[in-house]
């Protein structure tokens, strides 16, 4: 009988994977620099340089060495690093942040696995990550989703406890999980940079909603790695249900507070609340010199996906 993950990565494979198969390709350019087959630019002539690339004709005309430079062909390591922390609990049953996480982290192992590139996984939450090593297999694909459920049952997403919350009495509690502390993104970061020791494309797939000084360890990370960052965003991240007094749960420490959901004041603070956090995280991931794409729940994934191989390209020099 076959597993949960073997079923999810049957479905996707159908729905998803052969729609995109063939997009990805040659969507990546690594950020290495070699002597491939794709010419990029020219640069100055540096002490170790090899001599075989200098280009004569624009050395004579500018009067000092310069290279040819080429995009590097090499096969990718590629580390996916999966937010499995409380906020991640999100979302309708069955569509919520866990379950589009699991999707997105199935495809793309898949998708750069059957392109000869070894894929593995970093499932990070409070506790103590757990770790997929590189495979480039179905199979492996597979030991990854094995993971992913196995944290799923670890924690209990919490996705019945926000359903149960839900009663007939006119109030309404938004709650996910306890989680007991705060994510701490910078950990998250920094530890997908201690495991990756070579330099490797890195896929970190979160909602970004946690503390820690996330932003110093993202250009840590950035200045060794390539990073691409699919945040995965739920309504319930973005908006303030009018149900009249509502009890709100954080998501990753379980506190609890009764609002009156239809003041304008509040509908106006919060709002502003929410702008600023993403003004933050587009600003941060920009620093960092990191792409930052959306994912919504409610999103068709091979369409987000799509989007996602379009803006890559639209970057690639």
């Amino acid at each position: 009988m076959a597993t949960a993950p073997e079923r999810l990565l049957l479905r996707l494979e159908w729905k998803v994977v052969r729609r995109l198969d063939g997009r990805l390709q040659g969507a990546h350019r690594t950020a290495h620099r070699g002597s491939g087959i794709d010419f990029t630019g020219l640069r100055p002539y540096g002490d170790g340089d090899d001599a075989r690339h200098i280009d004569w004709n624009v050395t004579a005309r500018l009067d000092e060495p310069h290279l040819r430079v080429f995009t590097e062909d090499r096969e990718l390591t590629v580390w996916l690093v999966l937010d499995r922390s409380a906020s991640m609990a999100a979302g309708r049953p069955g569509r919520g942040k866990h379950d589009v996480l699991a999707d997105l982290a199935l495809v793309l192992a898949r998708l750069f696995g059957r392109s000869g590139n070894r894929v593995g996984a970093l499932l990070f939450d409070t506790g103590r990550p757990r770790v997929v090593p590189p495979g480039t297999t179905r199979r492996h694909a597979l030991r990854i989703g094995a993971e992913l459920e196995r944290t799923s049952q670890a924690r209990g997403t919490g996705r019945e406890r926000t359903s149960q919350a839900r009663g007939t009495t006119g109030q309404e509690r938004i709650s996910k999980t306890r989680g007991g502390t705060t994510t701490d993104l910078a950990e998250m970061l920094d530890a997908a940079g201690r495991l990756a020791r070579r330099r490797a494309l890195i896929v970190v797939l979160s909602d970004f909603i946690g503390d820690g000084d996330w932003e110093r360890s993202l250009q840590r990370l950035a200045r060794r790695h390539e990073v691409v960052a699919l945040r995965i965003v739920d309504t319930a991240d973005d908006v303030l249900p009018e149900a009249g007094l509502i009890v709100v749960e954080d998501a990753e420490t379980g506190e609890q507070l009764v609002v009156d959901s239809a003041d304008p004041l509040l509908r106006v603070r919060f709002r502003a609340a929410v702008d600023a956090r993403d003004a933050r995280l587009t600003a941060g991931m920009r620093r960092a010199g990191v792409p930052v794409h959306r994912i919504d729940t409610d999103r068709d994934l091979a369409e987000a996906l799509v989007e996602v191989v379009a803006r890559t390209r639209d970057r690639s020099p």
